[in-house]
């Protein structure tokens, strides 16, 4: 009997997951695995570029956890510098272009895994590719901005965008010793969080001499003599810039899915089964920053880019391919991020994502220690609480605080998962002792409050 074949589109971390979840599901007499990558590297920590741009991570081989020679000595067939431009659903085959050569040859596939990521937002202003502005996508990327930086003789920087690619950006130019501006469109940087969150977030920024503007739509990149970025202008202001960084925010890429006829949600991104098949195919799979996937929380569908979603998705798809079974059942937007020593975090509904749902709530906002108030070096965090009001089930936690306050967000998602209560989380048995945390942990304290809260809301 023929092996069959497994066409991939895209080499990263969804992609390359699923292409070794299949190989050690199925032998290369069994399933044969094609997988196209259009850039020159695979398998790599897209999250890690900021910390390689700062320095804090010297080597650009550091974020790679597989190369191409890896994946085809397991019998993968990758082909980089490949770019997959035509998906055919009725000949079972995919067109795809040699980017060095230019040829192109068409591949027919009995199972297709569409991996092909999500894009920046790269809004078409005046100057926008000009030399100097640059995204932080891929290691490409990272290695571009790294050049500009070596050539570059001035020391300002500006970032558009505020989101965590944004605020982690700033914090690498501020490493390097650049001047940073950071300009966004929201009242507050990070609009993951709440208003009041992102306030403590702005004004650690401020406090780092970092430069925050809210409510600044960018209009233009301003280039001098030489066609290099110069500044940033908004509706009523120019911000001097040596080198820009875009920190916009992704989008799916579905370009070459939608041209196939493939179904995509309302964010854009790929739709899926609970095993990560593409609905009304079954032969057709999709992972990564593709595609969309369900909040339990809401109910609805979302977009979130991120690579642990990714590999998630990756596994699953390869686990079934090759006659397992597995699920992906959801998420509950779980994220966090740091600039220089704050961190933030957050998991499940914001405020709008709950009034978005028509869910009634409640929030409660404490301040607290990561370790006991006495122990040398307690540092503060904020953690606010949001939950249902009529049955107190939890709906979302917010923390921005210093060292030992972002993973305490893993709590709230292990809570929210299992659809606790407010009051249920009281009696958590976590880990204490002086040095981690006061006897009342602070996602403890805050439980309590959001406990009281719902109480006092009644009916």
């Amino acid at each position: 009997m023929a092996a069959q074949r497994m066409v991939v589109i895209g080499g990263d971390a969804a992609g390359m997951s699923a292409a070794s979840a299949a190989r050690r599901g199925r032998g290369p007499e069994e399933l044969e695995i094609v997988a196209f990558e259009r850039g020159h590297f695979t398998s790599y920590s897209a999250c890690g570029i900021p910390y390689w741009v700062s320095g804090d991570v010297t080597e650009r081989d550091a974020l790679i956890a597989r190369t191409p020679e890896e994946h085809r000595a397991r019998d993968i067939g990758l082909r980089t510098r490949t770019e997959a431009v035509e998906i055919d659903l009725a000949g079972q085959r995919v067109r795809a272009r040699d980017l060095d050569a230019g040829t192109e040859s068409w591949t027919g596939f009995d199972q297709l895994v569409v991996a092909t990521g999500a894009r920046p937002v790269r809004p078409a202003l005046p100057g926008i590719d000009a030399p100097g502005v640059h995204g932080v996508q891929t290691l490409d990327d990272g290695q571009a901005l790294l050049d500009t930086l070596a050539a570059t003789t001035g020391g300002r920087a500006v970032v558009v965008g505020a989101g965590y690619i944004g605020v982690e950006m700033a914090e690498a130019l501020l490493k390097r010793g650049y001047e940073v501006t950071v300009l966004h469109r929201d009242e507050q940087p990070m609009a993951t969080l709440d208003p009041d969150m992102g306030r403590l977030v702005h004004g650690a920024m401020d406090g780092l001499g970092i430069t925050t503007v809210g409510g600044a739509e960018v209009t233009a990149i301003r280039t001098g003599a030489d066609g290099r970025v110069r500044a940033v202008a908004t509706a009523d202001a120019e911000y001097p810039a040596d080198v820009v960084v875009l920190g916009i925010g992704v989008e799916p890429e579905t370009s070459l899915a939608r041209a196939a006829g493939l179904p995509v949600g309302p964010h854009g991104g790929l739709l899926t089964d609970l095993s990560m098949r593409v609905r009304g195919h079954e032969n057709i799979w999709a992972g990564g920053d593709c595609v969309e996937v369900l909040d339990l929380v809401s109910g609805a569908t979302r977009h979130i880019a991120l690579g642990t979603h990714a590999n998630k998705h990756g596994q699953i798809i390869g686990a079934n391919v090759s006659g397992g079974y597995a699920v992906f059942p959801g998420v509950v937007g779980t994220a966090v991020s740091k600039v220089c020593d704050l961190e933030i975090a957050r998991t499940g509904l914001r405020e709008k994502d709950a009034r978005r749902a028509g869910l009634q709530f409640v929030s409660a906002t404490i301040e607290s220690t990561h370790s006991a108030g006495y122990y040398p070096g307690a540092a503060l965090m904020t953690v606010k609480m949001l939950a249902e009001r009529r049955t107190g089930r939890l709906l979302g936690v917010q923390i921005v605080g210093r060292e030992g306050a972002a993973k305490r967000v893993d709590i709230a998602a292990v809570a929210l998962t299992a659809g606790m209560t407010v009051e249920r989380m009281t009696t958590l048995d976590l880990g204490y002792a002086p040095p981690f945390s006061p006897v009342w942990d602070p996602i403890l304290v805050a439980a309590r409050k959001a406990t009281t809260a719902v109480r006092a809301a009644g009916w």
